[in-house]
């Protein structure tokens, strides 16, 4: 077939699905043609057969038909001077290799439907003296708050994404669940599994706990350790990922009877309003802490300040913003 190409993925995009590949490169194509060209075989990696919902690795061909390749490839965004004053404001740790945001609660990292205004499209404004414009490496959800790291160039994006794939990464999260787990100290080990919960064409998912057996279970792992509770009615839980599953701290505390605060999704009415009816609902989740080696070999600790809903909280609760002891020395 004539007009057909080809495209490599870039080791900044490995791991990324590729419907969100399709989506970062032509913004324009509806998902419902993207599945069924995906279906028909239109769209290819490697010459074969793939799914819209398949990870991707460094290195990769895509096989673009001639009809998508004609279609408007995403523009750069004008990035305005409130914008830049923005995105240079939730830096916390820059160097030669790394930017460190505190990412805002409800901003999202990359573009979707509907979603105009993300972290992707403002990186042009974290340059600083670079050449080349920062790279994403891994993801954090748009309600979850906290430490989202930057490569400042191809190889140093490269080096990090493999570290995250590695799962040599150490992160920490904060979060506020509804009343109080039992141990205070523990290990979630509950698979996980993506169902639709829409139309082939909408392309939602919901994720759900599943036995290990089960058609697309998936290993996931939480720790989890309880640094403060107000009675039994709610807990600040330090939080470990020992996988990195969709959405896997908050399907694993709804689990186990404890959904975090705000989390309307998974935790229904109980979570959603925990705090009051008349009360803004905001997810209590917060990427704390990253620990990772660096290109260089140096070893960096980035942690991020909790954000204004949450800090609000904690201020009601009478718990300790600044107490960063580590729950897991001896777990």
């Amino acid at each position: 077939m004539t007009g057909v190409t080809a495209k490599k993925v870039e080791a900044a995009e490995e791991g990324l699905r590729l419907d969100r590949w399709f989506r970062r490169h032509y913004p324009d194509l509806p998902f419902g043609q993207l599945a069924r060209l995906t279906r028909k075989g239109q769209i290819r990696l490697d010459g074969g057969r793939v799914k819209t919902n398949t990870r991707l690795l460094a290195g990769q061909t895509i096989r673009i038909p001639p009809d998508i390749d004609k279609a408007r490839p995403q523009t750069a965004q004008i990035i305005t001077s409130s914008d830049k004053e923005f995105m240079r404001s939730l830096v916390i740790y820059r160097d030669n290799h790394v930017i460190a945001l505190n990412k805002p609660h409800g901003l999202a990292v990359q573009g979707g439907t509907k979603t105009t205004r993300h972290i992707d499209a403002m990186l042009d404004a974290l340059r600083f003296e670079a050449t080349e414009r920062p790279r994403l490496v891994h993801r954090l959800d748009r309600d979850t708050s906290g430490v989202l790291l930057l490569g400042r160039s191809a190889s140093s994006a490269a080096f990090l994404s493999k570290s995250f794939q590695r799962k040599i990464v150490d992160k920490t999260y904060w979060g506020l669940c509804v009343g109080a787990p039992r141990p205070a100290r523990g290990v979630i080990n509950l698979s996980l599994a993506k169902r639709r919960a829409g139309s082939a064409e909408e392309g939602r998912e919901r994720v759900t706990p599943v036995k290990d057996n089960e058609e697309g279970a998936q290993r996931a792992v939480t720790s989890y350790a309880v640094m403060g509770q107000a009675a039994q009615k709610a807990a600040w839980l330090a939080l470990k990922p020992l996988t990195g599953r969709t959405h896997q701290l908050r399907v694993h505390l709804q689990a186990i009877g404890h959904p975090l605060v705000g989390d309307g999704k998974y935790g229904g009415v109980q979570a959603a309003q925990f705090l009051g009816a008349a009360k803004e609902s905001r997810l209590h989740l917060h990427a704390r802490a990253l620990v990772l080696d660096l290109p260089s070999g140096k070893s960096l600790t980035v942690t991020a300040p909790l954000p204004p809903h949450m800090a609000e909280t904690w201020d009601f609760f009478e718990f300790n913003p600044d107490d960063d002891s580590d729950p897991f020395e001896e777990f």
